[in-house]
């Protein structure tokens, strides 16, 4: 996460969403409050492009209390489309669908990153603008710096899990990237990456996750083992015939045709359509600004070779309703001269 991320705007109190996720019991706003109204605000709080809030609902909720109109805010950029729904939900009853274990995960860690951020510019913030209780009054439960690193971790990994899944799962969800880690690391064998990818599909499928995380560690702990203590020697194994060789392959093709089928079918089971979240046309603008001069980026060739069918059409699908969704934006300002001006 860098400094390019964030950009500081003024924003109308009122207008910042608050979605479900952050509904608890906020405590005594009383000392926040007389802190705010004696400092000011020494460190704003989180949104998305969007005025969906992301950290410091204290923080807020005081300075509603105090009657303020608008108020400095951290824009944070890059935020996944996931995450900014999952934080605008307003009704229990229109939540979106369920998310799956490594969706949830992978929002987990998103969201843990920008929590610890949020911490580490509080802890600025109280250090040089004269707090003297330690960001006690400046932030409280929800946004306190930390007074010490695990004390720290431990807060965040916390509020993190509760906003993503409504309760304490931190364990889990660390448990699911640990996994995830593993299926991407490179150095591990492959036999062990494998491991790993099968059982964040079992998960995913519904099965706990610390039967599987006890697996994969109890395989790597194996393998880290027998590479410290090597086996004595043994006869090569002979080497195959060309027909066995070919068997052997084409046993292997089928095999990963009908695992990729396999979880293609259990994806689409676990996911329903869901009704869209309609954003800003602010969000829309900053999405493609990000996007502008992206083909430099890429080499056609390298592009054509990695690409499976169903990610080309994805994209050219993407493409398409694009075209289609920004003409029609044009024929209405054609249609009607005012929306233009």
């Amino acid at each position: 996460m860098s400094e390019k991320d964030f950009r500081t705007q003024e924003m109308v109190v009122g207008s910042i969403q608050v979605g479900i996720r952050h509904r608890r019991d906020l405590g005594d706003l009383q000392p926040l409050m007389d802190s705010i109204s004696r400092l000011g605000l020494l460190q704003p709080i989180t949104v998305t492009p969007a005025g969906v809030l992301v950290c410091g609902h204290r923080r807020l909720e005081a300075i509603k209390r105090l009657g303020w109109r608008s108020t400095r805010v951290w824009v944070r950029s890059n935020i996944s489309d996931t995450l900014t729904a999952l934080l605008a939900q307003q009704d229990e009853n229109n939540l979106r669908k369920p998310l799956s274990p490594l969706e949830a995960a992978t929002l987990y860690r998103e969201l843990k990153d920008l929590l610890a951020e949020d911490a580490r510019r509080r802890q600025e913030a109280s250090r040089f603008g004269g707090d003297t209780n330690g960001g006690e009054l400046n932030g409280g439960r929800d946004s306190r710096p930390p007074h010490s690193p695990g004390r720290h971790e431990n807060k965040t990994v916390t509020q993190a899990a509760n906003m993503v899944t409504g309760d304490d799962s931190s364990q889990r969800l660390e448990r699911i990237l640990k996994l995830r880690a593993v299926m991407d690391d490179a150095a591990r064998p492959l036999v062990i990456r494998r491991m790993a990818e099968a059982e964040l599909d079992r998960i995913d499928a519904g099965e706990p996750v610390a039967p599987a995380y006890t697996r994969v560690m109890t395989a790597i702990r194996e393998a880290e083992q027998a590479a410290r203590d090597p086996a004595e020697p043994t006869e090569p194994p002979a080497r195959p015939t060309p027909e066995e060789i070919a068997e052997l392959s084409r046993l292997a093709l089928e095999k990963a045709k009908a695992e990729r089928t396999r979880r293609i079918e259990l994806i689409s089971r676990a996911h329903q359509p869901e009704q869209p979240v309609l954003r800003s046309p602010k969000a829309l603008v900053l999405a493609w600004r990000e996007l502008d001069g992206w083909t430099r980026h890429y080499d056609v060739h390298q592009v054509a070779d990695d690409l499976s069918d169903e990610e080309l059409a994805m994209v050219q699908r993407v493409l398409r309703d694009s075209a289609e969704f920004i003409q029609a934006v044009a024929a209405v300002r054609a249609a009607d001269p005012s929306d233009a001006a």
